[in-house]
Formats: structure tokens, C-alpha cells, sequence
């Protein structure tokens, strides 16, 4: 899950916000693949052992956030980055805005009873 993602503006219609959709987007259905969700949980949070229900509820808030619009207030500073210098590369701060959007669902879930 550590991928380092640099689109082109000529690769493609230079539109930062569905960069960073894309870039979000891809990043959620790598936590969608169960064998990664866990892997993730195990080694950041020290859960070594998640429930299946918990697995499933974290995969629907998941399913959902992928399919909901992108927050353009979270994202604002990575947006005028890749507006102002015609490039994606995420530096280590920005990638940290995109694991924090998901880390909020793992959180409501780790932390419930």
C-alpha cells in the first residue's frame, strides 16, 4: 500500500480534483482487499485478531467513501499543490491526509465495543 503515484499532465486531461479522487480512490480499495485491511490493522494498531463483523462494517463505510464525493476542504492544500506545479507526486505530508480519511472509519470501529 505504499505507492508512489505521479500522473502526467500529457498521460491525461490535466484535472487535479480527479487526481486526487483517482489517487484516494486507489488507496481505499487496496484497505477493501480484506488480506491488506488486516495486515494494516495488525501492524498500526496491534489488532491481531479482528472480528468478521467488524472486518465487514469497516469494508461498507469503505464502499461507501469510495463512492462519495471528494472533500475538497481536506484536500485543498494537496489540490493547489498539483495546480500550481502540474504534478502529483505526493510528498509525506499529503500522503498522511489520505490514510487519516480512511484511519477515521478503522477508528470508529477498533474503538467500539
Amino acid at each position: 500500500m505504499n505507492s508512489k503515484t505521479t500522473f502526467s499532465t500529457e498521460q491525461q486531461a490535466f484535472n487535479p480534483e480527479e487526481i486526487v479522487l483517482k489517487l484516494r480512490n486507489d488507496l481505499i480499495k487496496d484497505f477493501l482487499d480484506e488480506r491488506n485491511l488486516i495486515e494494516y490493522l495488525s501492524r498500526e494498531y496491534r489488532m491481531m485478531d479482528v472480528s468478521r463483523v467488524k472486518v465487514e462494517f469497516i469494508k461498507r463505510d469503505l464502499k461507501l467513501l469510495i463512492n462519495s464525493p471528494l472533500d475538497k476542504e481536506r484536500y485543498q492544500e494537496v489540490l493547489e499543490t498539483i495546480s500550481e506545479t502540474g504534478s502529483a507526486a505526493l510528498s509525506q505530508g499529503n500522503e498522511k491526509l489520505f490514510y487519516k480519511e480512511i484511519e477515521q472509519i478503522l477508528k470508529k470501529y477498533i474503538y467500539a465495543e
